[in-house]
């Protein structure tokens, strides 16, 4: 279990020794503490991005702890960084620098390696758009494979479902590539009409392109 260190935009002091206001805080008995009331106060601020820098300090480090601050739009806590004893923090550094060529040449191969898949990946949910649209243009089917597929992108595509292929899945991705592309649906959004009024007003066109792609063109 880590221990959490908060950042706080507001103005908290110390309930111990009055310091403030607090960048960093603990919540001890439910009131603020500083890091040094804490017992964390020797420990440096490392921050998120370097995967390997991260692991390894925490490895190094007797003492570490998680920094995070609330996202209010989110409304949960998200990872800032990591407080971690210096000499664990220096002897990382020294360990990332000493195999950084060979963890470069290893995120090359990953990442051919992930471009390879997902291009499988597109091909497959464009043919599975073709076999269940006849109708649909090949090229529009390729588009709405790219978009709907986009790795790390939380669409439908990138879903279990999606990945599976799966029937519903593919025809959510191509019905909300008609409504985006076919129609005024944007430009209503736009004009302040609500997402759920847009689509009802758009339904019946949307049900119409889609029909006429479910049969081969004459």
């Amino acid at each position: 279990m880590s221990l959490v260190v908060f950042e706080s935009l507001k103005q908290i002091h110390c309930a111990e020794c009055r310091q403030g206001p607090l960048r960093h805080l603990v919540r001890e008995a439910g009131v603020p503490r500083c890091l040094d009331c804490a017992d964390l106060g020797h420990l440096v601020y490392l921050p998120r991005g370097d995967a390997a820098l991260t692991r390894r300090s925490r490895e190094a480090s007797s003492l570490s702890a998680v920094v995070v601050r609330f996202h209010r739009r989110r409304r949960r806590y998200e990872r800032l960084g990591l407080l971690v004893e210096d000499a664990a923090l220096a002897r990382a550094e020294r360990d990332c620098l000493a195999d950084s060529e060979a963890r470069a040449r290893r995120r090359e191969r990953d990442r051919l390696r992930r471009a390879a898949e997902d291009t499988r990946f597109t091909a497959a949910f464009a043919a599975e758009i073709v076999r269940l649209f006849p109708g649909c243009p090949a090229d529009r089917a390729v588009a709405i494979a790219q978009h709907a597929s986009v790795r790390g992108s939380g669409r439908v595509g990138r879903t279990a479902a999606g990945r599976a292929l799966d029937e519903s899945a593919v025809s959510v991705a191509v019905r909300a590539a008609v409504r985006h592309t076919d129609t005024e649906y944007d430009a209503l959004l736009m004009a302040g009409v609500p997402r759920f009024a847009a689509r009802a007003r758009l339904a019946a066109r949307i049900d119409a392109i889609l029909d006429g792609w479910r049969s081969l063109p004459s």
